[in-house]
């Protein structure tokens, strides 16, 4: 689901990518965050103050 390129270089350097099998949990996603946004206030009321 996720690539994982490493480049050989200094300082060391990691690269990950989606693979297309990962891009298709793209809507699924989408829709979660859409679903975030739209209740954010609703989500931030519910939680306790420190």
């Amino acid at each position: 689901m996720v690539h994982r390129q490493v480049h050989q270089q200094v300082p060391p350097r990691v690269e990950y990518s989606l693979t297309e099998f990962g891009r298709t949990l793209l809507p699924a996603l989408n829709a979660l965050g859409a679903w975030g946004e739209e209740n954010l206030e609703r989500l931030q009321a519910g939680r306790p103050q420190d």
